[in-house]
């Protein structure tokens, strides 16, 4: 299946109540942004990144060649993260 990052950083924005106006700094390029790639199994495509908002941080996830858009709170929780890239 192909996409763009600019999707599923859209899709894990709208997921945590955010919107592209919420981004303070990406280190991906609009280049970056809608490069398609396989974001199926098989292996990384995908460019790495680290994206900030006000409330979190994004970055990419993989596992098994499956990629995907992963966020953890940008200020300290009580809450502990799950282990994210495993079954």
């Amino acid at each position: 299946m192909m996409a763009t990052w600019r999707e599923l950083i859209s899709s894990a924005l709208t997921d945590s109540c955010e919107s592209w106006d919420d981004v303070v700094y990406c280190t991906l390029s609009d280049a970056q942004l809608d490069r398609e790639f396989n974001d199926d199994w098989g292996g990384i495509e995908g460019d790495a990144f680290t994206m900030w908002t006000s409330n979190h941080v994004y970055f990419p996830v993989c596992y098994d060649g499956s990629e995907w858009v992963g966020s953890v709170p940008r200020n300290p929780q009580q809450t502990p993260i799950g282990h994210i890239g495993g079954g």
